[in-house]
């Protein structure tokens, strides 16, 4: 993945990658599990496609909360959204309070995907947005396809057309991080 640009704004940043030769804009948010958004919540997970749920490896607390925030994340965004967990801090193994098994069993349990990263030492983060990004990317263009067939079957033309993509997790290209 080609990362051709990020800027950070405070807690959320700009990331626009080249995912199979596009190039994808995406927002973004990152909360650290802050309270203080709890009570935006709704607009919060608006227009959300992608979610990367975040745990610390070495704080049990932070893995139990993910199923809090997966709740959350199921009660207010689309019921379609792409989520990952991820499990942070892989360089702190010996510290490790969360068996990287524990997030594989949770994780299928619940129908995400799953991977272990160190931010401090940049393994697999990109992998993590990288994934992510490119299912939202299928999925758009699952559905980009789907209507443009729909449309040659009519008889139509697609110019002009408007593909309403929100049943599907496409309806913009950004991506909420949530850290809990």
């Amino acid at each position: 993945m080609a990362i051709r640009h990020f800027v950070c704004l405070h807690d959320i940043a700009v990331m626009i990658p080249v995912i199979e030769g596009k190039t994808i804009k995406a927002q973004i948010w990152d909360t650290a599990g802050q309270e203080r958004y709890r009570a935006i919540t709704s607009a919060y997970y608006r227009g959300a496609v992608g979610a990367l749920l975040v745990f610390d490896i070495t704080k049990r607390q932070t893995f139990d909360n993910v199923q809090r925030w997966l709740r959350e994340l199921r009660d207010h965004a689309d019921a379609n959204i792409v989520v990952m967990m991820v499990g942070n801090k892989s360089d702190l193994n010996h510290l490790r309070s969360v068996p990287e098994e524990d997030g594989h069993a949770f994780s299928e349990k619940e129908g995400l995907s799953f991977l272990e990263t160190s931010a401090l030492e940049a393994i697999n983060v990109e992998k993590a947005f990288h994934t992510v990004l490119s299912e939202i990317h299928q999925i758009v263009s699952k559905k980009a396809l789907a209507a443009q067939e729909s449309a040659s079957t009519n008889g139509r033309s697609m110019q002009g057309t408007t593909i309403n993509v929100a049943e599907a997790p496409a309806a913009t290209k950004e991506l909420q991080n949530q850290i809990g």
